[in-house]
Parts: C-alpha cells; structure tokens; sequence
C-alpha cells in the first residue's frame, strides 16, 4: 500500500519540519516526534480536530467524514492529519483547532 520512505513535513504556520513516512499519518508522526499540544481525537477521521491544507505536495488518504471534510474542502486540498499519508516532501498549513495549539507559543515565550 504506502512504502516506507521518510519524507519531510513542514508546518507552513511555524516553519517547523519533520519527518513522516509513507505508512504513517501526518499526525501520528507529529506525536511520534514528540511535538506537545496536539489535540488528538477520534484518529480516525470522524471528529475532525485535526484539520489541515496541503499547501504543496502529493499524498493519499484514507477515508475521512463528510461531514469533517467536505468534496470542496477537498478540491481546496483539505484534510485530516490522521488520515494523510505523505507520498513525497508536503507543506501543510494547519488549520481549525489544531492551529490554535500548533501556533500556540509556549511557556515562557511570547
């Protein structure tokens, strides 16, 4: 299904970067890598926390709500986080409720 390879996520909002692999989500990779304030829902696609925009780059996702991700949300390049595979480098801009706790500053900043 999805190869292994690493690719490079980065956060449009912050500049921050990662890396991800084919067979993970964004969002399990974010967690993986130990970034803090990430609201974790459903992880399946349903509840919709997790929002974000392909800004540049392919990918492949698994199912996802209707009702989270609409067919224009999509053609915008819209989906969830724990439901998108990376196929090469991406750019993603965050996006809804997870943009608040990505772009968060944290303790002591700001």
């Amino acid at each position: 299904m999805h190869n292994s390879g690493q690719h490079r996520i980065t956060i449009a909002n912050t500049g921050e970067s990662y890396d991800c692999r084919s067979d993970e989500t964004l969002l399990l990779a974010l967690a993986r890598v130990g970034k803090r304030g990430i609201p974790l829902g459903c992880r399946g696609g349903g509840c919709g926390i997790c929002k974000v925009e392909v800004v540049s780059g392919d990918y492949s996702t698994c199912a996802m709500s209707a009702s989270q991700v609409d067919s224009a949300e999509r053609q915008q390049r819209r989906a969830l986080a724990c439901c998108v595979f990376p196929a090469g480098a991406l750019v993603v801009k965050v996006i809804g409720r997870l943009e608040k706790n990505i772009c968060r500053p944290l303790p002591g900043q700001g």
